[in-house]
């Protein structure tokens, strides 16, 4: 399998890392625009494939998109954080037009390429992938849910003082901390729900910091984080890779699921040798529906700035 990275910054490296360390690639691109950087994280990377052991070949490239012909997946994190005095609508203008340009460049040297899209805002940045290249809707798959689980049954097993391994927790919904649905009530520990431990009040906490996740470490670091992302994609590219059937939630283009339409946004979907194999659509309570539609109406309010 051949995996191509766009963006050698801290989330694309780590996305290449993770990749190289599970090893089931034979082949990693990494792409960027700045001179140089591409090729030099890449042979860091090489270097530590005797000490990781792991035998894919890594390599990197300046905005040379020949180099990545042939892939079987792409990752997008390309993209610009926020600035300050940045408005809102300034950002996806600029984003927008590199998730664009990037998908339209890589279906150019590989027509059959599934693509995971990282960059932010995502479940708009997904959504306007689909529009933008018109792929089969299996092949746009939204990074965020993967991501925000993993917060998730972060914070449950440090509420219930248990091993992440004794979680099974879900978070569907928009990639934002407005847009999250934790769904608690179907958060398990080894099949007991997590409400036989904790209080109403304990939840409560749960669900609130899995929703500013990815704040809260902005705030400590001062940038984004890369490690859990990176982490979260080489999970889905396995998946992907191995044609696995494994279930994780992520932004898909909706054409009638849940009762929404015209918009990705983070549902359960099963991932395979096709990308999405199967939306799985999963009974909610009415608190969860309702709180699923006010995540896509948030969801499409960005798309409407696009």
């Amino acid at each position: 399998m051949k995996v191509t990275v766009v963006g050698a910054g801290a989330v694309g490296a780590s996305c290449a890392e993770y990749i190289a360390i599970k090893d089931f690639a034979d082949e990693i691109v990494i792409v960027d625009i700045k001179e140089g950087f591409a090729e030099g994280k890449a042979m860091d990377l090489m270097q530590t494939a005797s000490l990781n052991g792991f035998d894919s070949t890594i390599t990197g490239t300046t905005n040379d998109y020949s180099k990545t012909a042939g892939s079987d997946v792409a990752v997008i994190t390309s993209g610009i954080p926020r600035k300050p005095g940045m408005t809102r609508e300034e950002l996806i203008g600029i984003n927008a037009g590199i998730v664009k340009t990037v998908s339209e460049n890589l279906i150019k040297y590989s027509p059959n390429v599934i693509l995971i899209v990282v960059s932010n805002p995502m479940d708009t940045m997904a959504y306007l992938a689909h529009k933008a290249t018109g792929l089969p809707k299996n092949r746009i798959i939204g990074m965020g849910g993967a991501l925000d689980s993993a917060r998730f049954k972060y914070r449950l097993a440090e509420a219930l003082d248990c091993p992440q391994s004794d979680i099974s927790a879900m978070v569907i919904g928009g990639h934002s901390d407005t847009g999250m649905v934790p769904l608690i009530e179907k958060a398990v520990r080894n099949s007991v729900p997590v409400s036989e431990f904790l209080s109403a009040e304990k939840m409560a906490e749960v669900v609130e910091a899995t929703k500013v996740g990815g704040a809260t470490l902005t705030k400590l670091l001062g940038t984004s984080a890369w490690y859990a992302p990176g982490a979260a994609v080489s999970e889905l590219v396995r998946a992907i890779a191995l044609d696995s059937k494994k279930m994780f939630p992520c932004s898909a283009l909706l054409e009638g699921e849940y009762g929404l339409s015209d918009i990705s946004l983070g549902v359960p979907c099963v991932l395979g040798k096709n990308g999405i194999e199967k939306i799985v659509e999963i009974e909610l309570s009415a608190a969860e529906k309702a709180k699923m539609m006010e995540s896509a109406e948030g969801v499409k309010a960005v798309n409407a700035l696009l």
